[in-house]
């Protein structure tokens, strides 16, 4: 019996074998299972495997956290050893669903819409941060940038700034896709719902306000009613909402339609009737709960700067523990599309991710178990790099004090860099290559914040070890 099967049968057992579970997948670096009772989980035993590095329950799935590679040839076997199927993701949270209260089914919606287009937003966030490197002023020569010292760079950086900025400016086409799928539509026309609602016809949203005061805003006058022409570029609401119409009426429309014109008749109508909704009623006032929102946001920021940095710097990690922190990513996105053109909520959670990473690090030389040692090592520079379940679950949960260190450290740096409004232009890898999603004047503060979550975490998480050690 090889490593991995063995390790597969370990955990199948661990977790009240075979006929505990009623699906099972996985992600980058964990397994995901929806369990029948998670009671039956022997957690000691669990955390004796070898590959194992934590686990935890949320959102009604119970998830063990393996590793990224790792994981895919762990699942293998364990689906050879149990002789489950192979579920995907969807089935493992149509089968936890049904244990979810209201708030947790409405984080989980999020998770779903949001999750899938990730990876475009964060390579979005990284090509701007070096975009920044080549454009911003004082960085390498004083008063200058490298693109007005070395003109021959400008045009690569105005194609970097291009692609870079393609999921911005489109980004109710990537929710659109992402959102009618998660709502049982055809993602196609969610694309082109998404895409529609950022027109080059229509009024640039971000010169909405300009239009305003002028007058100038022009409008559609169907027979009498006049509609806006405005485009809803960086707004999250507008496209989340018209989504989720669109599926229910392409379902509607399906189930009462011939298959023989279905063709003919589902997509243009479920468009039609979608369109003219979004531009008459739902862009209108989701727009302004919108901006309704965001203006409280920041005002709320503004006047409690130091104290908003503070919890959230500080509570980010629980709510990652919850799942909750997913949805916060919309907000994010809705800040870089507001006025204030950056969001002041991401550099913290970059910081926190940083503090987990510091405090597992620093177990690396408290601990005396070998597994436990590189599973800290490992960890901590996982973290470092942006993902941090495996030091979160994995090594500072198991110990406790080194989570909450890390929250401690993680607010004050959230407090310090709010109170000197550290703005990220865009949502980039979490962690220390997060500096360079953050607009370039703001770099001396935020490299102050990552300081403190480098050096505090490390330092007290290791002191406390010590002096619990002696007494």
């Amino acid at each position: 019996m090889g490593e991995l099967n063995r390790s597969a049968r370990q955990i199948a057992d661990a977790i009240g074998g075979a006929e505990n579970i009623a699906a099972a997948t996985h992600c980058v670096t964990r397994l995901r299972f929806a369990l029948i009772d998670e009671s039956k989980v022997d957690q000691e035993a669990l955390d004796q495997i070898d590959v194992v590095k934590g686990s935890f329950s949320a959102n009604g799935q119970f998830q063990v956290v393996i590793g990224q590679g790792t994981v895919n040839s762990v699942y293998a076997e364990f689906v050879k050893e149990t002789g489950i199927g192979e579920a995907t993701k969807d089935d493992v949270k149509k089968a936890t669903e049904k244990k979810m209260n209201p708030l947790q089914r409405a984080v989980k919606t999020l998770a779903d819409i949001f999750i899938p287009i990730l990876p475009a937003i964060v390579t979005a966030g990284l090509l701007m941060g070096i975009n920044n490197i080549l454009t911003a002023q004082d960085i390498f020569f004083s008063g200058k940038s490298i693109v007005q010292v070395y003109p021959q760079w400008a045009d690569l950086a105005n194609m970097i700034n291009l692609i870079a900025g393609t999921a911005f400016a489109f980004l109710p086409a990537l929710i659109g896709w992402s959102a009618v799928k998660r709502f049982g539509g055809n993602p196609l026309l969610g694309i082109v719902l998404g895409v529609m609602l950022v027109h080059p016809d229509l009024l640039n949203a971000w010169g909405y306000g300009a239009a305003e005061q002028s007058g100038k805003i022009p409008v559609w006058n169907l027979f009498g009613l006049e509609v806006q022409k405005v485009g809803y570029q960086g707004q999250v609401l507008p496209i989340l909402i018209a989504s989720y119409l669109l599926a229910k009426i392409e379902q509607f429309l399906t189930k009462r339609t011939p298959e023989s014109i279905q063709l003919l008749v589902v997509a243009p109508i479920t468009l039609l009737v979608t369109g003219f909704a979004s531009f008459i009623i739902i862009g209108p006032v989701t727009f302004a709960v919108g901006n309704a929102l965001t203006s409280g946001f920041i005002a709320v920021f503004s006047t409690f700067a130091a104290l908003g940095g503070l919890l959230y710097g500080g509570l980010y990690s629980a709510l990652v523990i919850t799942g909750m922190h997913h949805t916060f990513l919309a907000v994010d996105l809705q800040l870089i599309g507001s006025k204030l053109g950056g969001t002041f909520l991401w550099p913290m959670l970059a910081l926190s991710n940083i503090a987990q990473g510091s405090a597992a690090l620093a177990m690396m030389f408290i601990v005396k178990d070998e597994k436990q040692k590189g599973l800290s090592l490992t960890s901590g520079i996982s973290a470092y790099l942006g993902i941090t379940e495996p030091a979160i679950f994995g090594v500072n949960l198991r110990y406790r004090f080194p989570f909450i260190i890390a929250m401690i450290s993680s607010g004050l740096a959230g407090m310090y860099i709010s109170s000197q409004g550290v703005l990220a232009s865009s949502v980039g890898v979490g962690g220390v290559p997060g500096i360079f999603s953050i607009m370039s004047q703001y770099w001396g503060a935020f490299a102050i914040g990552m300081a403190i979550v480098l050096v505090a975490p490390f330092a007290g998480t290791y002191v406390y070890a010590r002096m619990k050690q002696k007494s």
